[in-house]
């Protein structure tokens, strides 16, 4: 039991310089820390960076979003209204219908001339078209159900619940990876984005104490189309009623301007923009310079080369934001957008149009900000608890069990550091309540060594050998604190199961200090006594 092979101790020792130089940059001073001079001397696979400090701690902007799936649920029916009348209308012959609804679940629509239903209901049943991805995944549902009357032609398309279940899954994850995107866009440090139940997202950006810029860069869900303007009426008819099929009104986004009627259908969008950054126009102003993927270039070429001499609207959420005239084909792929921007304006947009459309829109349902001030404030309370509850307890452990009391303080500062190392090897984050699982962890770390001291005294009390005492107390007090340890263990992980943000920080220090604990108790601080033991051969312990 006390016996240590060239290899195990090699090992253990390995272990503990690890830990000590994962630490390392975090016991630099703050300006040097991060130097490149630095980071060169340090080796490659040690992080130059620090352990990355929560909300609580460094200060910064905490934001809760709710994705409206009803707007995902809204927007789908409207997609699948425009969807079948495309098919109706997209091949000859033409398939007129009228009275286009939706309610609910369905849309429904009658066609001009129900012996055309037949012809009707082929083309629609492309909508239930299974792609690979269904095939490869074992997913084979048809997403609609299509009901038709032979007397009257009427249709109705209704939606499936798990069709729609699935799109707000989808609008969720999605708006997750678009968050972050464009909080990552921003140049942000250390960012956490979370999902928290069905429908919510936590924002967490440390640093940044004024919320109102991330809050309007990620509320904007930044659907970018661009439109053909319609002409075929007056703004005038249309705003009295007289919207021409196939056409919308449209808000502008400069004050002044009169609403403009376009066409719905849109010739290219967002989703085929590669690129966007802020620049100038010619004439100085800041504007934002966009580039299409080929598909998007050659899409926006055709309809600007038959359109030359028309206006056309980019419209961002809905608004227009600029209708220019196209004078020329425009053939290259790129553009830029004039909107009457700031600088700020046109970064922020540029962002947004790098990150990508968000699926839905999102609510705000809590925003707050802890100023860097209260963050270092905590940071010293904390720091504070942490040097008391740590001195404390070692003066104790020495007073205690003297010689011993020295190997277990030993093991104790080799366990912070070794947590402490953790923290910057997986580059986790360390909130407030994450000091407190440290401060715990201590005391767990020193339950350790009292149960094995303890089971020592016991043996020397009947008459055992200094060395069987203690070889026979190391084994005794092995299943007990390892129970322990694993039923807080189970706990831990549960916290970090089901728990989100202090919460989880609390679990991530508690789970890395259940690990180190027994590691510096059963090996490390057992070595350092084996060490004392196999050279001094006490005749006697004093315990």
């Amino acid at each position: 039991m006390l016996y240590f092979s060239k290899a195990k101790q090699i090992s253990i020792w390995l272990v503990i310089v690890l830990g000590m130089l994962f630490a390392l940059p975090n016991f630099l001073p703050e300006d040097i820390r991060g130097s490149e001079d630095v980071k060169g001397r340090l080796p490659v696979f040690i992080p130059s960076k620090t352990v990355n400090l929560g909300l609580d701690l460094q200060g910064g902007s905490y934001l809760l979003f709710e994705v409206d799936i009803d707007s995902v649920r809204k927007s789908k029916m409207e997609s699948t209204q425009e969807e079948a009348r495309q098919l109706l209308r997209g091949e000859r012959p033409i398939l007129p219908a009228r009275n286009f609804r939706i309610s609910g679940k369905t849309v429904s629509f009658k066609l001009s001339r129900p012996e055309q239903l037949e012809m009707a209901l082929k083309r629609l049943e492309t909508l239930n078209e299974i792609s690979q991805t269904q095939l490869l995944s074992g997913n084979t549902n048809r997403p609609f159900v299509i009901t038709s009357d032979a007397d009257t032609g009427r249709i109705s398309i209704t939606v499936t619940d798990d069709t729609l279940t699935k799109q707000a899954k989808d609008a969720v994850v999605r708006s997750v990876e678009v968050i972050r995107k464009r909080i990552t866009e921003l140049g942000t440090k250390d960012p956490t984005i979370l999902r928290q139940g069905n429908s919510r997202i936590i924002v967490e950006v440390p640093g940044e104490s004024d919320p109102v810029r991330i809050k309007r860069i990620i509320e904007k869900t930044a659907q970018m189309s661009f439109h053909m303007v319609d002409s075929s009426v007056s703004v005038g008819e249309a705003l009295a009623g007289r919207v021409p099929p196939g056409a919308k009104l449209v808000k502008t986004t400069n004050p002044g301007e009169p609403d403009l009627l376009i066409q719905r259908r849109s010739l290219v969008d967002g989703g085929d923009l590669i690129n966007a950054q802020q620049t100038f126009n010619q004439s100085g102003q800041p504007a934002v310079s966009f580039t299409f993927n080929s598909r998007g270039a050659l899409r926006f070429g055709n309809a600007t080369a038959k359109n030359v001499g028309r206006r056309f609207a980019i419209l961002l959420d809905d608004e227009s934001i600029t209708a220019p005239v196209i004078r020329s084909p425009i053939l290259g792929g790129t553009g830029i957008i004039d909107g009457g921007f700031t600088v700020e304006g046109a970064n922020d947009l540029a962002v947004l149009l790098r990150a990508g459309a968000l699926p839905a829109k999102l609510d705000t349902l809590n925003e707050r900000s802890v100023g860097p001030g209260l963050g270092q404030d905590s940071i010293r309370a904390g720091s504070i608890a942490l040097l008391i509850g740590f001195v404390a307890v070692m003066i104790y452990m020495m007073l205690a069990y003297g010689r011993f009391g020295l190997f277990a303080n030993t093991a104790l500062v080799a366990n912070v550091v070794l947590i402490l190392g953790a923290l910057s090897g997986l580059q986790a984050t360390l909130t407030l309540p994450g000091i407190a699982g440290v401060i715990l962890t201590i005391g767990m770390a020193v339950d350790a060594n009292v149960l094995i001291f303890e089971r020592i005294r016991e043996e020397l009390a009947i008459g055992r050998t200094p060395l069987n005492a203690v070889e026979t107390g190391f084994a005794k007090a092995r299943s007990t604190i390892l129970d322990a340890n694993i039923t807080t263990l189970i706990a831990a992980m549960l916290l970090l199961l089901f728990g989100s943000g202090p919460v989880q920080g609390f679990g991530v220090t508690l789970a890395i200090g259940i690990f180190t604990s027994v590691f510096t108790a059963f090996l490390f601080s057992r070595m350092l006594t084996s060490y004392w033991l196999m050279r001094a051969r006490p005749k006697t312990l004093s315990l």
